[in-house]
């Protein structure tokens, strides 16, 4: 990749595989829909069809702008500031999803 796919693509963080859970629902004892996993720090956090809403909260408390699914099976990237969705490209990279 010669151009960077937007200005926040490349965190410059290696996350760990996503947890099995949303990290805040746990401590209050509510349930999520699905996961998503922050690419700046990490954290594993709900999705908008969640009641909490964790991952985008997150990202207006924070600012952390990158984050990917955490669901098994599922191979997706997801910019905040920019609403840009990725997609693996095929060739071991990434492109946006039109």
């Amino acid at each position: 990749m010669t151009d960077p796919l937007c200005p926040h693509f490349d965190t410059g963080f290696d996350a760990p595989p996503p947890l099995t859970v949303c990290e805040e629902c746990v401590k209050t004892g509510d349930h999520w829909f699905h996961l998503r996993q922050c690419l700046n720090c990490g954290q594993t956090l709900c999705c908008d069809q969640s009641p909490n809403t964790h991952m985008t909260r997150h990202w207006k408390a924070v600012g952390h702008p990158m984050m990917r699914s955490g669901q098994p099976g599922e191979d997706w990237r997801w910019c905040y500031p920019d609403e840009l969705f990725f997609i693996p490209d095929g060739s071991g990279g990434w492109e946006v999803a039109e």
